[in-house]
């Protein structure tokens, strides 16, 4: 028996600008706590639930086996910092992690944090930014109750227990302890917009109304915070926009002197800043480096104009990161969409890269806080293989694997499983990339049911990257695809470039000719072809449904940007002015033309769509919840055919959705009993 979908409520609503007017029926639902709307999130919330509820079953298999397959009594590797090796411990039944520290040399623990404990009582608990001060004696670290990424600071000695009363209130939280050990700078945020504007500076033991505030940003698109150089000699405080930076320091031994500029902000300009000796180095895009490149300068003239190469552009290659130590220099860069870590010793004795040697993997640094070392640790995994955290040594070229994530499945064997990268053409003859995994024994030579995900903004790279959850799907015959469209930085900075502002609909087009390239191949067919994305991947899938619904089977949409011209008119909203450079400024006739066209909201027409689940957080603040609240209600109104448009809310939650590792997997298992639902697949 079908159930009867709720029925949301018209209220002619007018946005006029431009002398164009949008008729918005679904407005009201913006009035965040009003009862009218919880009750209307809360028959959504029912509807779901009770057109889902022959997949009860499935949803709790699917979570118990994504669960197997978890090492649940499973420990970081620990990392040395400052004397002390640091280490996160997950404990069986335990949503949080644990926290513990054990001196250099020594085998006891100490254990720093119970998240499981402070957790008690809250809905939703995130735990975060943890930061030791120089002597070792002092941890500041942040949590968020609500999922809105607000941060509270708690500043607690670790030789006493002690948690200090004064609490640093609505931060962004991060922070940065000065080397006197009692004063620390932060980053707070404006209550309303959430832009993280003001840093101040805290002395322990002084009431937090003495709070000092050392720098506002007031230009709106600007977002600011503050960072300690790896060397621990500088603190910087850095203001970034899309498309400009600006950064300033101090001598993180003089912690009440005046911040110096290192090169004042202009349009376009973007850069960073690390310390290395006497020198400060930038990755820039001076000079027309689109990929970047990085250039260095003595500390006593940072300005632009004394800037030299170190490393210089190549237009095929985009820079991405680097790392200092003490007798090498690592850079991380991409090439032909591929990660690579380039080793080279400051006396030029050695320039090379690590081997990687397949098209599907991810490949990044971490956890490198030892600058008199020639250890280097970083991560590999890639869609067949789980994640490593590997220690190379930069001098002998041997490398030991510290740790590879377990699978708790006595069945799984990576070699069960193939991976490859294909290319499909794109509307203007453009190659996009798309990494795929399946089973090798699929037993369909076609038709098989596929998963098509997507991101394709903020030049944000969606990675080929190993999946415990997804082997649930894999081994159920479905393959699984990211597509590597345009908006992200897959192929380098223009690849961005190409997929925003009045490129944005390339995004769009890109996933639909990877979408028509997997069905010509015989990957896939659109009855068993289904795409998912969230946030500005959420917007994708607003934009592919209403411009080729005939594609596609079914749709997941978590936490969906898809009100775009309302959302960027509202410069009250969390984010809105701050991404004027990614998406435009509709207060102008010429971005509010473009970006109408596609805003999944304002495109909803008279069409068969997919079936649909949407999926989003109340305390959402980088979505509000009220954009894929009022598009579901849209796509009810105007939708031709019986395709399901299934709509949960997390009435507890943010963007990240659930806290909690449990919590996470039973969201997943939601989206893959949809999933299988649709396909038939009831085990």
């Amino acid at each position: 028996m079908a159930h009867q979908a709720p029925i949301a409520k018209k209220l002619t609503h007018v946005h006029d600008m431009h002398g164009h007017q949008r008729i918005d029926n679904y407005h009201w639902m913006t009035e965040r706590d009003a009862p009218e709307v919880i009750d209307y999130l809360k028959k959504e919330n029912e509807y779901y639930d009770a057109s889902t509820q022959h997949t009860d079953t499935l949803k709790e298999d699917l979570f118990k086996e994504i669960k197997s397959r978890i090492k649940e009594d499973d420990e970081s590797v620990p990392y040395l910092l400052n004397g002390y090796w640091y280490i996160s411990k997950m404990e069986t039944g335990e949503s949080y992690p644990y926290f513990y520290r054990r001196k250099d040399g020594s085998e006891e623990k100490e254990l720093l944090f119970n998240v499981n404990e402070m957790a008690i009582g809250h809905d939703f608990y995130k735990l975060t930014s943890l930061n030791i001060s120089p002597d070792n004696k002092l941890v500041a670290y942040a949590v968020d109750t609500k999922g809105r990424r607000e941060y509270t600071i708690y500043i607690k000695n670790l030789e006493t227990g002690e948690i200090f009363k004064n609490n640093l209130e609505f931060t962004a939280g991060e922070s940065v302890w000065a080397n006197d050990n009692k004063t620390l700078f932060f980053t707070r945020k404006d209550q309303q917009t959430l832009r993280a504007n003001k840093i101040f500076k805290y002395e322990i033991g002084q009431p937090a109304s003495s709070n000092q505030m050392i720098f506002e940003e007031k230009d709106e698109i600007f977002n600011c915070f503050v960072y300690k150089t790896m060397s621990e000699r500088f603190i910087m405080i850095k203001s970034s926009a899309t498309l400009s930076d600006e950064v300033r320091y101090i001598d993180a031994d003089l912690p009440d002197s005046d911040f110096k500029m290192v090169q004042e902000r202009q349009q376009k300009l973007e850069y960073s800043v690390s310390h290395y000796q006497d020198s400060f180095y930038i990755m820039t895009n001076k000079d027309e480096a689109t990929n970047f490149k990085i250039m260095r300068t003595l500390i006593a003239t940072p300005e632009m104009e004394n800037w030299e190469d170190f490393i210089a552009h190549d237009p095929d290659v985009l820079l991405e990161d680097f790392d200092l130590f003490e007798k090498y220099f690592v850079v991380s860069d991409r090439f032909n969409g591929l990660n690579r870590i380039r080793i080279k010793a400051w006396d030029h004795t050695v320039d090379y890269f690590l081997p990687f040697d397949n098209e599907t993997y991810t490949a990044f640094t971490s956890a490198n806080f030892q600058f008199k070392t020639n250890k280097l640790r970083y991560n590999y995994n890639s869609m067949t293989m789980p994640p490593s955290v590997i220690e190379f040594d930069m001098e002998t070229r041997e490398e030991v694997i510290l740790k590879t994530q377990s699978i708790e499945d006595p069945s799984f064997d990576p070699e069960n499983y193939i991976s490859e990268r294909v290319w499909a053409t794109a509307a203007d003859g453009m190659k996009v990339p798309i990494s795929l995994v399946y089973k090798r024994d699929m037993k369909k030579p076609e038709g098989n049911p596929l998963l098509q995900y997507g991101y394709g903004s903020y030049g944000s790279t969606i990675d080929p990257y190993f999946s415990i959850s997804r082997l649930s799907l894999l081994d159920r015959g479905f393959i699984f695809a990211i597509a590597h469209v345009r908006g992200g930085e897959y192929l380098g900075r223009q690849w961005y470039e190409g997929g925003k502002m009045f490129e944005k609909r390339n995004t769009f087009t890109d996933f639909i000719a990877c979408s028509e390239y997997l069905i010509k191949e015989k990957y896939t067919s659109s009855n068993h072809l289904y795409a998912s994305g969230g946030s500005a991947g959420g917007l994708l899938m607003g934009a592919i449904i209403n411009m080729a619904p005939h594609l596609y089977n079914g749709v997941l949409s978590a936490v969906p940007f898809v009100d775009v011209v309302t959302t960027m008119l509202d410069d009250s909203i969390p984010l809105t002015t701050g991404e004027y450079d990614e998406w435009g400024n509709p207060n102008t006739k010429e971005s509010y033309d473009y970006m109408l066209s596609y805003s999944p909201y304002d495109q909803v027409i008279a069409q068969n769509y997919p079936h649909i689940l949407v999926t989003t957080g109340y305390h959402d603040s980088q979505v509000q919840y009220w954009e894929p609240a009022k598009w579901v209600a849209k796509l009810r109104e105007f939708k031709k055919g019986s395709s399901l448009v299934l709509f949960k809310t997390d009435l507890s939650s943010g963007h990240s959705g659930a806290s909690g590792r449990y919590e996470a997997l039973k969201e997943v298992a939601i989206d893959f009993a949809f999933l299988l639902d649709l396909e038939n697949i009831s085990n």
